[in-house]
């Protein structure tokens, strides 16, 4: 009975502090930390357990608008999954693939995807992986 109830503590603990605690290892910038509240909470914990079994993982990206489009050159989307959607949480992150192993990206690509996200491996400004969430309000 104690053994469930300290595992569940601990579970529980884990899920709090993934929800609101992203380490500057694991973002690129102080811009994407200040945005990570503003992602869903379910792809927030489910980055924080990822990350524990990756030490290279780094989110690149999260929140934008179609102003950032443009200044990345690129035409702004009509329907961005990084937008804030209905319900008031950005729906997508892009993890960086450049400069770690085949083997890993395809990897941490498989875990996303056997974990119901949507994932798609491409280069619009840079060689990433975009995961989100397959919802649509």
């Amino acid at each position: 009975m104690y053994g469930v109830i300290g595992i569940s503590t601990l579970v529980l603990s884990f899920c709090v502090y993934g929800s609101v605690y992203l380490s500057s290892v694991h973002s690129k910038t102080e811009t994407v930390r200040s945005y990570y509240r503003s992602l869903n909470p379910i792809l927030r914990v489910t980055s924080a357990t990822i990350s524990l079994a990756d030490k290279d993982f780094l989110i690149t990206d999260i929140k934008r608008s179609p102003e950032d489009y443009l200044s990345m050159g690129l035409t702004p989307l009509e329907r961005s999954m990084h937008y804030p959607q209905k319900n008031g949480y950005v729906h997508a992150i892009d993890i960086r693939t450049i400069g770690k192993s085949e083997v890993r990206n395809r990897v941490l690509q498989a875990s996303f995807f056997l974990l119901g996200f949507e994932t798609l491996r491409h280069t619009g400004t840079a060689d990433h992986l975009h995961i989100s969430l397959p919802l649509s309000d």
